[in-house]
């Protein structure tokens, strides 16, 4: 048994050093993302020991007292875990409840335009929002969502959607809505490009068979373009899914403040303030690698579901 799993392992470095001279010119191509995850992913995680020490300055990362679980069993202990656990799953399930399938939407709405030029400029006009930085996003949404001068805010309180008195940013139960709608804003029409590149792959003989047998636009899209890219949809929502409680920390910061704090108060907002301004490094780690694990483990589940359910799958 030994033997057979020996030559199986140098069979496969064969194989990929083979393969490595053959695709030479690609993997030099990779060099540089590769680079890139092994010095800013793989060296970090180094420092992940931080969580299970007790950090001081003196001693550095690796000097520290060794104290297990304590700094785990405090985060799960303390009154804010519900909270920034309840408060980030929220805002991330609500975004890719609602911002995932808007992508999907869009790029089968633009496949079906014949118009090439009406098409280019639908195309360009929903891709510049991605390009905002989110600091002018937030500078943008304080302005038009202001309490008396909002252009938004006033509006919706014309159209009696809001009270006269609702303020907005300064509101907890109108911050979720408003960073996800912002979110699919802005994003929507840049996540929409992967949709429409697995769409530009489907044969045209299907459509003209479909139009031959009386169907609309509507049965087309949902009998021809789902099913083409239902591949697609399932690998980025594993994606999406592994990092369910990765919500976006630079936005919520931005966006928060003492009136919203209730709803805004996330793990990635939470690691900040007790890891970084009240220098508790190393329960910060802890709760920090609570979150990575808990993404992890979603992200097991969705792939093991997606595998049975419809064979697709990440691995």
């Amino acid at each position: 048994m030994k033997k057979l799993i020996k030559n199986d392992i140098t069979k496969n470095k064969k194989n990929f050093i083979r393969s490595f001279f053959i695709d030479w010119q690609l993997w030099i191509m990779l060099l540089p993302a590769i680079l890139y995850i092994f010095v800013f992913c793989y060296i970090p995680m180094y420092g992940i020991q931080l969580a299970f020490r007790e950090y001081s300055f003196a001693t550095g990362i690796t000097g520290g007292k060794f104290v297990g679980l304590k700094y785990f069993k405090q985060y799960l202990d303390s009154p804010m875990f519900l909270t920034t656990l309840k408060n980030t799953f929220l805002i991330s399930a609500t975004s890719i409840l609602v911002g995932f399938p808007m992508p999907i939407i869009l790029a089968m709405i633009i496949n079906q335009l014949k118009n090439q030029k009406w098409k280019r400029i639908l195309q360009t006009t929903v891709y510049i929002p991605y390009f905002i930085s989110v600091v002018v996003m937030v500078s943008m949404l304080k302005i038009m969502l202001a309490d008396n001068s909002g252009v938004i805010s006033n509006f919706l309180k014309e159209l009696h959607l809001i009270n006269k008195n609702v303020n907005l940013l300064g509101n907890s139960s109108s911050f979720v809505p408003v960073y996800v709608l912002s979110g699919v804003w802005q994003s929507m029409g840049w996540n929409s490009i992967i949709f429409i590149a697995a769409l530009s792959s489907v044969d045209s003989q299907l459509y003209d068979a479909c139009k031959i047998d009386g169907a609309n636009k509507m049965q087309i899209m949902w009998h021809i373009d789902l099913p083409a890219i239902l591949p697609t949809i399932i690998i980025l929502l594993i994606m999406n899914m592994g990092g369910i409680l990765n919500v976006g920390f630079d936005k919520i910061f931005l966006m928060q403040n003492s009136q919203n704090l209730g709803t805004s108060q996330v793990i990635s907002t939470y690691v900040y303030t007790v890891g970084i301004k009240s220098s508790q490094f190393s329960f910060g780690s802890a709760v920090g690698l609570f979150n990575t694990l808990a993404n992890f483990i979603f992200l097991i589940l969705t792939n093991f579901i997606a595998k049975k359910t419809t064979g697709t799958g990440l691995m």
